[in-house]
């Protein structure tokens, strides 16, 4: 391999295994989508899809019969589909972060992991998308709520978070969609220009946009990335803020609080990088990724895990803290409730994997061991599934009034529509495997030493090596 090496003192390291080459990370994405699935891959795809089709008869007979048929009651009239909804969006924000933000952060290591995330991100964004559309009862009127000219000289109430909603996640799902579209651009030439199969040729060329590789197409292409980047930076921080007004800007004890939008941002990144992890890891073994995804990368994400996993231990401290030091009794007892109450369970489990299970990765050899990541990114994504049911459910089920006060339980189609939601994403995230490189081929590439026309110049004047410079995306950003 051609370039210098890095100083191990100032933490650098390669991006790729040592030897790698241009036509190796080449071959390496494109034959996911060249050769025939492997066997884990079928098997995988036959249970998901048959959990989507268990999904698509729920929805059926959810919409035959009317919502009456979740265990939603008074005083809980929001429960399982509004924590699924917030669980889901949550998941959705590690795509955007991993992509936008770290690339306007000179964060090169990002590259080897950040077409898998913002691939999740729609598919996330999509299946929660599902919820709030469902638990209208009556969807084929979902148009009510966006501000369209209609006969009834009806419009939608400006004033409400729910509508912020509709704007929100909306702008965020498009936004997230160019984004990923716009640097697949490139890799779609390239499985075009690789293929013989004439359908293959006439779809990856169409989705290609006419890409040559011309000087011009790639000043196009930095600069519309960079754009893209720069407007998707603040969509990661509105769009949970603006959920979690749902909840702050109402007057139920536990809700009315301002330490939501950063507490649900820092959750939402910790839940999204925890499911990027989850995925990752099986891609990993399951296609051989191991010369690009290494485990520095990893690493680099177990540390962004830990940090915004102690940023919600802080939250929830200071939860409790306010509502002591409030003197409110009605707040008081709320949070007593949620740790003592009929939902103790609830609570503890969300304490247990969203607080303690992220402080094992102070330790780097619970850091760097690939069973218990894969393990401790479950029980996080376990525990902020627990956090949303906690503070809906526990919340609702007692309000002001001790007369009205009622528990939840959920029913099957409350467990078949959760669990057909997860089957929809697994079905949209392995078909994407299979036919879109789930690595950024040219991305990649920039960051390889060979991406430096200097390298050979300078690897023993102690500069900073290429790989960790990443010349090329540095131009990228330039642009």
């Amino acid at each position: 391999m051609a370039g210098s090496k890095p100083i191990r003192e100032l933490g650098e390291g390669y991006l790729a295994t040592p030897g790698t080459s241009f036509h190796d990370v080449t071959e390496i994405v494109s034959r996911v989508t060249e050769t025939k699935a492997p066997r884990g891959w079928w098997i995988l795809f036959g249970i998901a899809v048959s959990i989507t089709g268990l999904l698509g008869a729920t929805l059926a007979y959810l919409l035959w019969t009317g919502i009456g048929v979740w265990g939603n009651n008074s005083p809980v009239a929001w429960a399982w589909d509004i924590t699924n909804f917030v669980w889901w969006i949550g998941i959705g924000h590690a795509g955007t972060l991993i992509s936008a933000v770290l690339f306007l952060f000179r964060q090169y290591w990002r590259t080897a992991i950040n077409r898998f995330s913002e691939a999740m991100t729609i598919f996330a964004v999509i299946c929660a998308l599902m919820f709030p559309t469902i638990h209208t009862g009556r969807p084929w009127h979902i148009y009510y709520p966006l501000p369209i000219p209609n006969g009834m000289n009806i419009w939608p109430n400006f004033k409400s978070p729910l509508l912020w909603d509709v704007f929100a996640v909306s702008t965020y799902f498009t936004v997230s969609l160019l984004f990923w579209y716009v640097g697949l651009i490139p890799d779609f030439a390239t499985l075009r220009d690789r293929t013989k199969n004439k359908v293959r040729q006439l779809v990856y060329g169409f989705l290609a946009l006419g890409w040559r590789g011309s000087n011009r197409h790639w000043s196009n292409y930095e600069r519309s990335y960079l754009i893209l980047a720069a407007l998707s930076t603040p969509l990661v921080l509105s769009v949970h803020s603006v959920v979690s007004f749902d909840f702050a800007t109402s007057v139920e004890p536990g809700w009315h609080t301002t330490i939501f939008p950063p507490y649900f941002v820092a959750g939402a990144v910790f839940s999204g990088f925890a499911m990027v992890m989850t995925l990752l890891l099986i891609a990993r073994t399951v296609f051989n990724l191991h010369d690009l995804v290494q485990m520095r990368h990893l690493e680099m994400m177990n540390k962004i895990i830990l940090t915004t996993g102690s940023l919600v231990g802080y939250a929830y401290a200071m939860e409790f803290f306010i509502a002591w030091y409030s003197g409110n009794p009605y707040e008081r007892y709320v949070f007593l409730n949620r740790a003592f109450g009929d939902y103790w369970w609830a609570y503890w489990s969300m304490i247990t994997c969203n607080v303690l299970v992220p402080q094992t990765y102070w330790f780097r050899s619970l850091r760097t061991n690939l069973p218990w990541m894969f393990v401790a990114s479950i029980l996080v994504n376990i525990g902020m599934w627990f956090e949303r049911f906690v503070i809906i459910v526990t919340t609702l089920h007692r309000d002001y009034l001790p007369s009205s006060w009622g528990n939840f339980s959920p029913t099957i189609v409350d467990w078949t529509t959760y669990l057909g939601s997860i089957g929809l994403f697994f079905t949209l995230f392995l078909l994407f495997i299979r036919w879109i490189p789930m690595i950024a081929i040219a991305e990649v590439k920039m960051v390889l030493p060979q991406a430096d026309p200097h390298a050979e110049d300078h690897h023993d004047d102690h500069e900073h090596a290429p790989a960790v410079r990443g010349p090329a995306v540095m131009k990228t950003g330039e642009a």
